[in-house]
């Protein structure tokens, strides 16, 4: 594997051989963490994350300053086995209390790293320990789970995230290379909305792919006829992201990490906040090309990468790409969804203006979190959560320690698509089902952070 802007090492990282010696070895600054929990004394940790400061040139002559993990962010690429037990500690060397989300992982309430779950907060120059079973495999990531309000240097404005890949018991090994690829802004500021819009929102002067913009750091070097497995991360705390690749096809096999029921060819892929899809892409167009935002704005501001082929030189091209629009029922099977009919659960998503110059708040039927009512639920019962938006935002929900099926899409049927962030568009409807498999207080809340904050949330009680 290979997070890309961060190696010092320029030798490609070949598949086959990772397949043969079982490494996990990482190249470059960013390190992996990986589980290791054979030699080590008992009560040791298996990973260990350091909360602290971390500074880093991001672009020519402009200095980033943040918190991050280990030194670096995006942090360490964690990687572990389905189904290992594992404990991670982590130790908060900030002067204010943090907390660590697992996001996409099927474990305990205790150890999901959310507050409103029952998580204890790590305080300042403290440490606390997660241990859990690695499961359900796939791209999963980390990240603070902290609130911030207008304090744009908290949560997930700052740098604290990073991958978090579980390996399957098997792995086919039908591609060369990885490459871990997290899409990012930075130095935010509040600016209101535009014209005729006087609420406020965040807007950023820097973006990224992982840590360095476009241009400016190590690109992803392939070779032609090799098929590269992208697993791509929008670590937005707000925005929406249209990412294309100049001269090639994405072919997408996962959404959040888990397998759709057949790969699908795309020429543009869309990620919410705190999405994930993983796409293979067949190098068959030898030259020097530039993955990134299809905004022309955002990718002068750094998010995007160069990809270049061996023995190639030219100056990195960008094509525009196709105006495709971007529809999860792309992925569906023709098969009938895993789940029988579900228990329904309406949830409408309002926004109320909070006055000029100020921060938008949001309810869920009705009540800002922590007045929302919460969802009771019994433990093996199939529910499903149907979303109403009646705004005019884009919501990117997730729910936590779960997996849901995606099977309805303004009215049309869809199976097969299972995800733990869906983005439910500007009026728009949408269902959701899952089965209640793991009991505990689960949080369900808008990944964008100023909804989060401003009420965008409620907490599902197994009864």
């Amino acid at each position: 594997m290979h997070l890309p802007n961060e190696a010092p090492d320029r030798h490609a990282f070949d598949r086959r051989s990772f397949l043969r010696i079982g490494s996990c070895a990482a190249l470059g600054a960013l390190a992996t963490a990986k589980a290791q929990s054979a030699n080590q004394p008992q009560g040791a940790p298996d990973v260990t994350l350091r909360i602290g400061k971390v500074s880093w040139e991001v672009a020519p002559g402009k200095t980033l300053k943040t918190t991050g993990f280990n030194g670096s962010s995006p942090g360490p690429l964690v990687r572990l086995r389905e189904g290992q037990q594992v404990t991670i500690e982590v130790a908060n060397e900030t002067d204010a209390t943090d907390l660590v989300h697992w996001h996409g992982l099927h474990i305990p309430s205790a150890v999901d790293g959310a507050m409103e779950e029952g998580t204890p907060m790590i305080p300042a120059h403290a440490s606390r320990q997660y241990s859990f079973i690695a499961q359900p495999n796939g791209t999963r990531w980390y990240h603070t789970h902290m609130m911030a309000g207008r304090d744009l240097r908290r949560a997930t404005y700052s740098g604290e995230f990073g991958f978090l890949c579980i390996d399957p018991k098997s792995e086919p090994g039908a591609y060369d290379q990885e490459f871990f690829l997290a899409f990012r802004e930075w130095d935010p500021y509040m600016t209101n909305g535009g014209e005729g819009d006087d609420s406020m929102n965040v807007a950023y002067k820097y973006c990224s792919v992982n840590s360095h913009a476009l241009g400016f750091g190590e690109p992803v070097r392939v070779k032609q006829g090799q098929r590269i497995l992208f697993r791509m991360l929008n670590a937005s705390a707000t925005v929406h992201r249209r990412i294309a690749f100049s001269g090639h096809r994405f072919r997408v096999v996962s959404l959040d990490g888990n397998s759709i029921p057949e790969p699908k060819e795309a020429d543009v892929l869309e990620l919410g906040a705190a999405e994930r899809i993983d796409a293979l892409v067949e190098m068959n167009q030898p030259g020097v090309w530039i993955l990134g935002a299809t905004d022309d704005h955002d990718r002068q501001q750094g998010l995007g990468i160069v990809v270049e082929y061996a023995n190639q030189s030219s100056a990195p091209q960008w094509l525009t790409p196709s105006r495709a629009r971007w529809d999860y029922r792309a992925f569906s099977s023709n098969q009938a969804h895993s789940f029988p009919a579900g228990i329904r659960v309406p949830l409408v998503f309002e926004k109320k203006w909070a006055g000029n110059r100020w921060l938008d708040h949001w309810t869920i039927n009705g009540k800002s979190y922590p007045k929302t009512d919460p969802i009771l639920i019994k433990p093996n019962e199939t529910y499903r959560l149907v979303f109403d938006n009646r705004s005019d935002e884009a919501h990117p929900v997730h729910l936590h320690r779960h997996t849901f099926e995606l099977v309805e899409v303004e009215g049309a049927a869809t199976s097969g698509i299972r995800k733990d962030v869906v983005v439910v568009g500007p009026r728009q409807k949408m269902e959701v089902e899952f089965k209640a498999t793991n009991p505990g207080p689960t949080l369900f809340h808008c990944h964008q952070q100023m909804h989060m904050d401003y009420g965008f949330m409620a907490l599902l009680k197994y009864v």
